[in-house]
């Protein structure tokens, strides 16, 4: 890790993800964040790129045995699993993680969006944001939820993306800007020299302060 160039925190990977996509001339579209950690580097770009925020609540699914061990994701109505990994665990504890997850899914979802009716994507571009893809579980719910938005296009954006894990979703958007690839990605906190907790209530101050922009 001592060769690998870190990022400061989330602020600064979210300027110079916004650089980078002024240089491949993307400028326009919405810019929707993962929740929690997506959202600080969102509205760094938001603010650069001089674009909408908004949010798309995502969970991931970890192993009933092992919570870390991502086996998958839920985002509004949309799920995605590792047919794998799921036909090796017990039905009845994998089916009772993935509704807990949808419930905490759905207090998200009110919590941060309100009231607020859907986004009308149609003929819009949408620009997919989170702080890292690592097993792109999380990406692929999303990006499958934002489709049926009817964007124009989608674009996925991260400051740090494991090589292996874009072939999730490389099919499933017009491009996939990253700063970072490694070959062999552990933790997404890893590339950051301070990675803190991202709280629900700085995630509604940001969303509320790019209301603003």
């Amino acid at each position: 890790m001592g060769k690998l160039r870190l990022f400061e925190n989330r602020q600064e990977a979210g300027k110079l993800l916004a650089y980078k996509l002024k240089e491949q001339a993307i400028e326009d579209g919405w810019i929707l964040a993962l929740p929690r950690g997506g959202v600080v580097v969102g509205f760094e770009m938001a603010k650069i790129l001089k674009r909408p925020l908004d949010v798309v609540v995502v969970r991931k699914i970890g192993a009933p045995y092992e919570p870390e061990l991502a086996i998958g994701a839920v985002a509004q109505g949309e799920e995605v699993l590792d047919a794998h990994m799921a036909s090796e665990l017990d039905p009845r504890s994998l089916k009772e993680t993935i509704e807990r997850e949808k419930l905490e899914l759905k207090r998200r979802e009110q919590l941060y969006r309100g009231g607020r009716p859907p986004l009308d994507l149609k003929a819009k571009t949408a620009i997919v944001v989170d702080d890292g893809l690592a097993t792109g579980y999380t990406a692929q719910a999303a990006i499958k939820a934002v489709k049926k938005l009817h964007p124009s296009k989608i674009i996925f954006a991260a400051p740090v993306c494991a090589r292996d894990s874009i072939v999730r979703i490389e099919h499933e958007v017009s491009k996939i800007v990253c700063i970072l690839l490694p070959h062999d990605l552990q933790a997404i906190g890893l590339y950051f020299r301070t990675f803190p907790q991202v709280s629900d209530e700085e995630v509604m101050q940001l969303l509320k302060k790019s209301k603003q922009i």
